[in-house]
């Protein structure tokens, strides 16, 4: 059942990491044009996550006995926010230090933790997700990849699809089917963990409308895994995904997508003196719709530090966040078109072409919307 959403607020010890995560981006980021910031969490730079690591901002939610910081939700909140915000490319350590690392910790063995955690933290073990299957899609109860025990350790074999950057991800945490059949939908579902470099992995990427290549197709025929490879427990495979999507989808990353182009379209305004209605009328409306879905999110930050899993509610706001997301290229590119003179402005113009490109896809990462409605549906006793 869906819950109400409490007001919270980010505690001041963790507000006050947001000033020295800036200085840091301040530099780390500048001379990047705004086009390629646009491409923020899909925007992939391993030094940048090393130098992240450097500053112990990875792992940064985990105990201190895995190399965590052994800091709260909230920090983490700050932390990718400004991230987010200001278009840093963290695509290379985003899956593990969001949802791999806390699904480690929490279903693991301890030789697991002891294992990835650490290199987790120091950003050399990189992670992506495998759910998504061809002829599926995001139905992850139609699961057919299946991994069989054989002498001490399992064989798995199928194919997943629009998995994120596995073209230069150390591991997947792969939802596989260890018995039953699709007729079985959830039961049956197990996760494993896959090492990509493994003989009969083959990764291949997929070049998007944008000439970018972070989708890949990922193909396992006859991959030998250890006894270790499972984790947590065989068949539960499916409350565990679930407790795992409530990370992926109630961040700021489903807020902020459209964010750099927001500041280009504040900093256009600015230069120009711009004091219309329209342009009030506009800005202030996302601003508005921007900062009621920051609150929602922190509500589900909140829960998360409580211990809870509200994977109802992180549906939804990922649903309301993408939908924002993707109306804000439109809606800046309809100003832009209705002005009398348009701006000689290239950086704004490529980060607007980007965005418009690539903004359909905003809601199908993470579960689509059409997945995500009948999430949401159930949770309030429709279906």
């Amino acid at each position: 059942m869906i819950e109400f959403l409490s007001p919270v607020s980010i505690p001041p010890q963790d507000q006050a990491l947001r000033q020295e995560v800036r200085a840091f981006l301040h530099d780390a980021l500048a001379g990047r044009a705004p086009d390629l910031l646009a491409r923020s969490w899909m925007g992939y730079d391993a030094d940048f996550s090393r130098a992240l690591a450097r500053k112990g901002w990875l792992g940064l939610t985990l105990p201190r006995a895995y190399g965590g910081a052994e800091r709260g939700h909230f920090a983490r909140f700050v932390l990718s926010e400004e991230l987010l915000a200001a278009g840093a490319p963290v695509a290379a350590h985003w899956i593990a230090d969001r949802q791999s690392a806390p699904l480690i910790l929490r279903y693991g063995t301890d030789a697991q933790r002891q294992f990835y955690l650490p290199r987790i933290c120091r950003a050399e073990a990189f992670f992506c997700i495998g759910m998504s299957e061809p002829d599926a899609g995001s139905d992850l109860a139609s699961i057919r990849t299946r991994a069989r025990r054989e002498g001490a350790g399992w064989v798995l074999d199928g194919a997943k699809i629009w998995t994120t950057n596995a073209q230069h991800a150390h591991y997947m945490i792969a939802l596989v089917r260890t018995h039953g059949t699709v007729e079985d939908r959830h039961a049956g579902l197990s996760q494993v963990i896959v090492d990509l470099h493994a003989p009969g992995v083959t990764v291949r990427p997929i070049v998007d409308v944008a000439g970018d290549a972070h989708f890949c197709e990922v193909f396992f025929d006859q991959v030998r895994l250890g006894e270790d490879a499972l984790i947590g427990t065989e068949g539960e495979g499916w409350a565990q995904v679930n407790a795992e999507l409530a990370f992926e989808r109630s961040g700021p990353e489903r807020l902020y997508s459209s964010m750099v182009l927001v500041q280009c379209w504040l900093d256009l305004c600015r230069g120009q003196g711009s004091q219309d209605s329209a342009t009030a009328v506009l800005t202030g409306g996302i601003l508005a719709q921007m900062a009621t879905l920051r609150s929602m999110s922190l509500s589900i930050a909140g829960k998360l530090a409580r211990g809870e899993s509200p994977a109802v509610e992180a549906a939804l706001v990922k649903d309301l966040g993408t939908e924002l997301e993707q109306r804000i290229p439109a809606l800046i590119g309809d100003a832009l078109g209705a002005l009398a003179e348009p701006p000689a402005d290239d950086a704004l113009w490529r980060t607007l072409s980007y965005l418009e490109q690539m903004s359909p896809t905003f809601s199908l990462r993470g579960g689509t919307r059409e997945i995500l409605r009948g999430i949401i549906a159930r949770g309030l006793d429709l279906r």
